[in-house]
């Protein structure tokens, strides 16, 4: 199998983006099902904020939040390890967890499967250490399904140009309309299929989601990726950063990124 490499990698523009996710608008699907008691696996947990957020509300419960990437789970840790005396952070690797047949009542992913080589695989390894009739609860960005305003050809030639490295890396730009397949193929029942959106138009919104990605474009793996790989020159990326400068100054400027959930039943 293909060794998965993440796109963006773990640049403080990146990081800022993971940053502000909370369990409202990340795991919004996700909070009517959660029972207090819970024990929950938040496999690609990132800098652990979201994995803050579930453990606030679980107070009888557990939350284990695990990630590939040690530099991020030691933040994570410095972060948030003492926050919550039912929270933990490990190092995990999604084809290979840690944990015993049956070991938690939900399994959480979320922006995961879309960078995996091997997403149903994955999704199997989940459903290996959850009970049986435990909950699964995915949510993934359709880069596909992204509308912006107004109409700039090099917002476009972005879209392409991550669908280019996305494709290279062997990973899914497109996750979302292909996760209830992948969830149904692992051998998951009772799927409830449902989208939601981040939609970024305020003054302030466009200047947060347009900033960071003016860098990204520039600093994080993305460009790094896309140079490697001969997909664009530093020209091209300079001339899309100041597209999202450009967008986030634009009193008109909408972005909106779709995204699919399911929850499923092991």
């Amino acid at each position: 199998m293909t060794p998965d490499r993440y796109s963006h990698g773990h640049h403080e523009s990146v990081l800022r983006s993971h940053r502000w996710r909370t369990a409202e608008n990340s795991a919004g699907f996700l909070l009517p099902h959660l029972s207090t008691t819970a024990t929950l696996l938040d496999v690609g947990c990132g800098p652990g904020n979201i994995s803050a957020d579930l453990a606030s509300r679980l107070e009888g419960g557990t939350v284990v939040g695990i990630d590939l990437a040690p530099d991020v789970i030691e933040a994570a840790r410095r972060d948030y390890g003492s926050a919550h005396e039912n929270l933990t952070f490990g190092i995990g690797d999604v084809y290979n967890l840690a944990f015993a047949d049956g070991h938690f009542d939900v399994v959480y992913a979320h922006q995961v499967l879309q960078h995996l080589t091997a997403p149903v695989d994955a999704l199997r390894e989940m459903r290996r250490v959850l009970r049986a009739g435990g909950l699964l609860a995915v949510r993934d960005a359709d880069y596909g399904a992204f509308v912006w305003a107004p109409d700039d050809p090099l917002l476009v030639r972005w879209l392409e140009l991550y669908h280019e490295i996305t494709r290279h890396n062997h990973a899914q730009a497109d996750a979302g309309r292909h996760l209830a397949a992948w969830v149904r193929a692992a051998g998951f029942g009772d799927l409830v299929v449902s989208s939601s959106t981040w939609t970024f138009h305020s003054e302030h919104e466009r200047a947060w989601w347009g900033g960071l990605w003016a860098e990204r474009i520039v600093h994080s793996d993305f460009a790094r990726q896309g140079l490697e790989y001969e997909l664009t020159d530093e020209a091209e990326l300079r001339a899309i950063s100041d597209a999202f400068l450009r967008w986030s100054r634009d009193d008109d400027g909408v972005f909106v990124l779709v995204h699919v959930e399911v929850l499923a039943r092991a």
